[in-house]
């Protein structure tokens, strides 16, 4: 008898938890790396015209397709079709690399490209907006704000050398939206330091000291930014372990790759206790193409499905540090 009420418990806390989630992600959810937008007709009880802002019921509204309207792609009523999973719903998959540096976005759906379905105020994700849609409620995607974080053990190290007389110094790039105030350094001997978690991905940064924006003298990597200066470029990878079960009878797998210009002697895997040969090293973010070479043989990697073709007739197996 306890054991069925621990059970009902159980439920009851899993049922509010998802209900709670549901409500504050209405229009769209995030599975990894993927923003997913859904669209479920019963959400909604009037639409809007384009061009008119006429007013229309739900139900003298035929549905024929479905499309994603923000920000993020200039409110196009035709670019972001949406798939249809079944009569009343629609989903569109999208990489969070579509949406650029920024970390908040507006959006709508339309229907039949012409009907701007309209979210009910009382929704907790729902905005006032006048960019577009003229005064009309709009989902606000909120993207996760923070890309860098500082931490004393974190993955990213800023040193700057000198200025031994600067009063303030901050680090700011595009993985904090170039804020001016958040990210302080600290004075260590020889110049300041600032640790920060930063997300796998590439950065464009500068120093501000006491008001002045300097590119990073230690690092040659710069970019052209839209003032016609130059921006420090960083690309911020992560350890990325790779596996390969079995082939106990092989005496040496190598790994290569477009990583290290597909070097056959390179990098080599060791061989584990439980079946298995493994390797754990960095990897720049980005898009990774490898194979595995047993004594002299090619081959894909048999636990990843993700391959492309690389243009020349070979077939290569793909990861992607995010």
């Amino acid at each position: 008898m306890k054991t069925l009420i621990k059970y009902i418990i159980f439920l009851i806390v899993v049922l509010a938890t998802w209900t709670t989630i549901a409500q504050n992600n209405k229009g769209y959810r995030y599975d990894g790396n993927y923003v997913i937008f859904t669209f479920s007709k019963f959400d909604y009880e009037e639409f809007t015209k384009d061009n008119s802002n006429d007013f229309i019921k739900f139900e003298d509204l035929n549905i024929n397709n479905v499309v994603v309207a923000g920000e993020f792609n200039n409110w196009s009523k035709y670019d972001w079709k949406m798939q249809k999973i079944n009569d009343h719903t629609y989903e569109l998959r999208k990489h969070i690399n579509d949406f650029k540096d920024e970390f908040t976005w507006e959006f709508k759906f339309i229907v039949n490209n012409q009907y701007w379905a309209e979210p009910s105020e009382l929704d907790p994700n729902i905005k006032l907006s006048n960019i577009k849609r003229s005064n009309l409620n709009v989902y606000n995607l909120k993207m996760d704000t923070h890309a860098a974080n500082p931490n004393p053990k974190g993955n990213v190290t800023f040193r700057l050398r000198g200025y031994e007389h600067a009063k303030n110094i901050i680090v700011s790039g595009s993985f904090n939206r170039w804020n001016e105030h958040d990210l302080k350094m600290y004075k260590v001997d020889e110049g300041w330091e600032l640790k920060l978690d930063i997300k796998p991905g590439e950065y464009e940064y500068k120093f501000i000291v006491d008001g002045h924006w300097i590119v990073d003298p230690s690092n040659p990597s710069r970019v052209v930014n839209e003032f016609g200066h130059f921006n420090s470029l960083i690309n911020v990878g992560k350890y990325v372990t790779f596996r390969l079960k079995g082939y106990s009878n092989a005496n040496r797998i190598i790994l290569a790759g477009s990583f290290n210009d597909w070097n056959e002697h390179d990098i080599e895997l060791q061989k584990t206790d439980n079946n298995y040969w493994k390797l754990h090293l960095p990897l720049p973010a980005g898009k990774h193409y490898y194979k595995f070479i047993i004594d002299g043989n090619w081959i894909l990697d048999p636990d990843n499905p993700i391959k492309e073709y690389d243009g020349k007739g070979n077939i290569n197996s793909v990861f992607m540090v995010k």
